[in-house]
């Protein structure tokens, strides 16, 4: 009788158990969703209504100013292989002129720092990533900081 007795003072206690688990995991899930859809913009918690017009009316005023084409030879273990780069600079109309005058320099630079990189650091997933905001950041150093607001990668081909 005793073994009887144990095994009905055991399914309690799992019984009980298993709704907590549930809950818990439900809310881990819940708490990722809310959280993933405010960091990502899907909610917008600033109360101000937003409609279609209102978001276009205040579309900002820029240009942007294409970089030529880089292409950039790597050999590794006797293979060749090639990496071909275009972007485009973000910058305010009025500074258009002058990011222009300054392209060669912007060309240079960035020439020299696709020619740094090594062929495993362009094969990783999140390269290109990091590799923009690096010319991002030496573009802005060449050109001025207040003058380009952004480089947008058009083409980036590694075969």
């Amino acid at each position: 009788m005793s073994d009887a007795s144990a095994a009905v003072e055991t399914t309690p206690k799992t019984g009980k158990l298993k709704p907590i688990l549930i809950g818990l995991g439900l809310a881990l899930a819940l708490g990722g969703a809310g959280f993933y859809a405010t960091y990502s913009g899907m909610l917008d918690l600033s109360g101000k209504a937003s409609d279609g017009h209102a978001a276009a009316a205040s579309v900002p005023d820029v240009t942007f100013v294409p970089v030529d084409p880089i292409l950039v030879s790597f050999s590794s273990n006797g293979q060749s292989r090639h990496l071909r780069f275009r972007a485009d600079l973000e910058v305010a109309p009025l500074e258009a002129a002058n990011v222009e005058a300054l392209m060669p320099r912007v060309l240079d630079v960035l020439n020299s720092y696709l020619r740094a990189l090594e062929i495993e650091e362009l094969e990783r997933p999140t390269a290109l990533i990091r590799i923009r905001a690096q010319m991002l950041r030496r573009v802005q150093m060449v050109v001025g900081e207040d003058r380009v607001e952004d480089l947008l990668v058009t083409e980036f081909v590694l075969n």
